[in-house]
């Protein structure tokens, strides 16, 4: 089944985010490699994308994983967090309709 993995961003976390974006990255590589993320990206603090300075205010990760626990859990080990990035990250099932 399908995961939306939403995080949200401290405030100021441009710096906290470079600093560990490769081992973040990688885990999503890994991801991608097994077929099954469907999209990730940041949210961008400004209309624009490449932000520069004002940095992000969060990430959506949509893959497939085994169960809610299990998506959960990759979660909960995201670089990110370690590094502080996340101030709140939430995990539900996600139905994908389009496109198809």
């Amino acid at each position: 089944m399908l995961y939306a993995i939403i995080s949200e961003d401290i405030a100021d976390s441009l710096e906290k985010r470079l600093s560990v974006r490769p081992a973040h990255l990688k885990r999503l590589q890994e991801l991608q490699d097994a077929g099954r993320l469907i999209l990730a990206g940041p949210h961008p603090s400004v209309d624009s994308d490449n932000p520069g300075a004002a940095g992000f205010t969060g990430s959506l990760v949509v893959a497939e994983f085994d169960s809610l626990t299990e998506a959960q859990q990759w979660a909960d080990v995201d670089p990110y967090i370690d590094a502080g990035v996340y101030a709140k990250v939430t995990v539900k099932p996600f139905k994908k309709v389009l496109p198809q």
